[in-house]
């Protein structure tokens, strides 16, 4: 084969490599502006009907058949996307959003169809900060919902710190903004009650990292399983090493059955200090420890972690979804708190 045909082969795949990625990208113009176009158009939908019952026409409530008669003759007229309940969420939507310029068009209708389902102010705004921060496809909005998310953050933190949390989102800035606890690991498929040992709890882990990644948050990035270390003679195995990459740190992470104990808390101490001395470089922050555990006695991890200087964390992870009742009632504790104080 001739050096010209070679080149006019090469150049012919880099015309099929060129349209390609302009077809891409028009696609993708076009997916965006269909839908702010289908947010505002809906946005607008949920503001007549608003109109309507506010001008005394019709009564606001949602036992008015309003809404009921709408949908029936708006299916005849224009097809389906008319149904009663999406008329609910389109009339939901311009009452939560009043003001156009609220709506973010990075979110499609479908992320505000699940925002919408959310009854409490505080934790829709902080989703909806989420998936603008994160870029949360819809499922991973499900998923992180389910699992009460925004209740297992708010759950540690004081008033300021759940209103801050509800207006911009979980913003990383420093070790503490990544500690969740508990972590929840349903996506693993282990029942609660089977008996199961730390490497397979591993392994699960590892055939659904892209799970356990949304569940650590944002800004991990995968380095190792079982890093090895060499000290005086003897190995010692880290069971999972992350890169964080706005904290600028490496992450290790242990995984233990049944209650901590302060050795493993020394343990991981003595890996903390191997990776100061042996694996930072320049640029690196200091490593950031997490003992992941199924139980865990909180006066004793509190005295064992008393006297580290490094940034170790105890928490806990289960194997279900936490009971959101019980947190959500904590948090309006929280909350109500200093109203009772006044």
């Amino acid at each position: 084969m001739t050096t010209k045909i070679i080149k006019e082969k090469k150049d012919y795949h880099h015309l099929i490599k060129v349209v390609g990625q302009l077809l891409e990208e028009a696609r993708k113009k076009v997916y965006s502006t269909v839908n702010s176009i289908l947010v505002d158009t809906y946005w607008e939908i949920g503001q007549r009907i608003v109109e309507f019952e506010q001008q005394g026409k019709e009564k606001a409530e949602y036992g008015s058949r309003l809404l009921e008669k709408l949908s029936s003759d708006l299916k005849l007229e224009y097809g389906k996307g008319f149904s009663k309940s999406n008329l609910i969420y389109m009339r939901l939507f311009y009452l939560h959003y009043p003001k156009s310029e609220m709506l973010s068009h990075q979110l499609s209708w479908s992320h505000y169809f699940e925002l919408l389902k959310i009854d409490d102010n505080l934790a829709r705004s902080f989703y909806e900060h989420q998936c603008l921060n994160e870029r949360w496809s819809v499922s991973e909005l499900k998923r992180q919902k389910n699992s009460a998310l925004f209740e297992r953050i708010a759950f540690s933190r004081d008033k300021k710190g759940i209103l801050k949390l509800a207006k911009e989102g979980c913003i990383i800035e420093r070790a503490d903004d990544l500690i969740r606890d508990p972590y929840v690991l349903e996506f693993l498929g282990l029942p609660e009650k089977k008996k199961y040992s730390e490497k397979e709890l591993e392994q699960r882990i590892i055939d659904n990292l892209q799970h356990f990644l949304l569940e650590l948050g944002k800004g991990f990035t995968f380095v190792a399983r079982q890093f090895r270390m060499s000290l005086a003679n003897r190995h010692y195995y880290i069971d999972l090493v992350f890169y964080h990459r706005i904290l600028k740190c490496f992450v290790l992470i242990d995984l233990k059955i049944g209650e901590v104990t302060h050795a493993d808390i020394g343990q991981m101490n003595l890996y903390l200090n191997y990776f100061k001395s042996e694996e930072m470089t320049e640029g690196d922050n200091e490593p950031i420890g997490i003992i992941l555990t199924t139980e865990k006695e909180k006066v004793m991890v509190q005295y064992a972690l008393g006297s580290l200087s490094n940034k170790l964390f105890v928490s806990k992870y289960q194997l279900y979804l936490p009971h959101k009742k019980e947190l959500e009632a904590e948090i309006r504790k929280l909350l109500n708190k200093e109203k009772k104080i006044r």
